[in-house]
């Protein structure tokens, strides 16, 4: 039969493994409620508060852990101790011949759960077996072999699963962020509460990436109360203990066979509650007040876009609130989000800057020097003859600088060239290529000029070569000077001349 109350919320979820039978449970209930207590309506404050919900069974709840161990109330740590280890001797499964050694061995182990434990062991003496401090369903208590050993990373006996301790300690971890305890310190360390993280991002141009550059940012912030100093009562006010959970902080049900446990709604689980009108006057018992300012964040040299800086410390305060029952407060960080926008001629990849450079086809052919941006100033490029499209050379240590890096690296500037193909063709330029194009005997390319024809003119006139090279010659000039007459309509005006 199911053994969850029909009243029970459906964000309950019940946690037992196969072995443990009918009423071995554990209950984790984590609504989110957004309380909206006086001072959050005055000062604008939003805060979120988290309940927690457990319940244990009452039939194992009854037993005592001082009978089942053989102690008194007030043995010491010791006696509890010594009086475990014989008791767990006697009755091991694997030792003992006893027909009830396994159940008996996990009344044991859940015994001295709660006396091992100072804080459990005083909320039992003031409570009983009603109380939140024997849990039973914890640890070795209807969990054969200690705690949720098949589970990675649950195991029982280490620091990462369920101590001895604390059997729960994992669920602790787990479903903190539930439980309003996801941000305090771990286990068996000083309880620090943190602020919340104010995220921000801000936009810088491509050379600012580049070079690094100062920017402000206007943030509005949760501060402490300059009156108060964050306590959020009026000088010489102190708080007191909750009437409705006796400083517990939690509150108890019975429900027929169940005792269920909440957090209560008077303190928020803090145990204490400020006396009417002691709420201070500035922050309205908030312990916070919200504030606006402008920080100046250096960004270095070589961030790219969607890089997150971190500013420790620049978050929100804790409330008041919040803070209740926490050994210390600290807040929260400012996370500042760049966005770099696009340069209209470098581009980037990683820390190598890269630049298309177009060239004309001549010196892509015959190859010359040209002139290219970098980040610091123009310099002169040497382009190698016959270069295609595609074709890049790489300046090394003219990119962006490498960020955090000691050594103060920086990347490449990587010119990746493309070869300017001119649409259209003047009549002297065609002419020329036309030739060019019988110099590297090409029977593909289209002819329009009729250029063969006159350099068959030029061998029937002259069917042998000179014995000698003369370039100053009339003869070696005599070819080209008749295309070019032809082409410009002169005549023989040297000559006339």
């Amino acid at each position: 039969m199911s053994f969850v109350p029909a009243a029970l919320p459906k964000v309950v979820r019940v946690l037992r493994p196969a072995t443990a039978s009918t009423g071995q449970y554990r209950c984790l209930y984590a609504p989110y409620t957004r309380s909206s207590p006086t001072w959050e309506r005055q000062s604008g404050v939003n805060v979120q508060q988290r309940r927690a919900f457990h319940a244990s069974p009452i039939p194992h709840s009854q037993k005592n852990p001082y009978d089942v161990l053989g102690v008194s109330k007030d043995a010491s740590a010791s006696d509890i101790k010594k009086a475990y280890y014989a008791a767990a001797k006697k009755y091991h499964p694997d030792s003992s011949k006893e027909p009830n050694a396994r159940e008996k061995f996990q009344e044991i182990q859940g015994a001295y759960e709660v006396l091992s434990d100072p804080q459990k062991k005083s909320q039992f003496d003031q409570f009983g077996s009603g109380g939140p401090g024997f849990d039973p369903s914890g640890g070795g208590h209807g969990f054969p072999g200690g705690g949720f050993g098949g589970f990675g990373g649950f195991g029982g006996g280490g620091n990462d699963g369920f101590s001895a301790g604390n059997p729960f300690g994992g669920f602790e971890d787990i479903f903190g962020w539930a439980t309003g305890q996801g941000r305090r310190g771990g286990r068996g360390g000083p309880s620090v509460m943190v602020g919340e993280d104010i995220e921000m991002q801000t936009t810088i141009s491509f050379m600012d990436a580049a070079k690094g550059v100062r920017k402000s940012i206007h943030v509005e912030q949760l501060v402490n109360c300059g009156t108060c100093t964050g306590s959020g009562l009026k000088k010489g006010m102190s708080k007191k203990q909750c009437g409705r959970c006796r400083g517990t902080g939690m509150r108890y049900h019975s429900m027929g066979a169940f005792t269920m446990t909440a957090t209560c709604d008077a303190c928020g689980g803090s145990g204490s509650v400020a006396p009417p009108g002691s709420e201070c006057n500035t922050c309205y018992g908030s312990g916070v007040r919200r504030e606006k300012k402008t920080l100046d964040i250096d960004i270095p040299a070589g961030v790219s876009d969607g890089m997150r800086m971190r500013v420790s410390g620049e978050g929100d305060a804790v409330p008041a609130e919040d803070a209740a029952g926490a050994a210390k407060t600290k807040r929260g960080d400012l996370f500042v989000f760049v966005r770099v926008t696009p340069h209209p001629t470098f581009g980037r990849s990683g820390s190598d800057v890269l630049y298309t450079a177009t060239i004309p086809l001549t010196t892509a052919l015959l190859g010359g020097n040209i002139k290219v941006p970098t980040l610091e100033n123009d310099v002169e490029l040497r382009v190698p003859s016959g270069t295609n499209t595609g074709d890049t050379v790489t300046m090394s240590g003219m990119g962006m600088k490498t960020v955090n890096d000691r050594r103060q690296r920086r990347g490449d500037l990587k010119v990746e060239f493309k070869v300017n193909m001119p649409k259209t063709l003047t009549t002297s330029q065609r002419t020329l290529l036309e030739l060019l194009a019988d110099e590297f005997k090409d029977p593909s390319a289209r002819r329009i000029m009729n250029v063969s024809q006159f350099k068959d003119e030029k061998d029937k006139d002259q069917p042998t070569p000179p014995p000698t090279y003369d370039p100053n010659s009339e003869h070696h000039h005599g070819f080209l000077r008749k295309i070019w007459e032809k082409l410009s309509g002169g005549g023989d005006s040297d000559k006339k001349e």
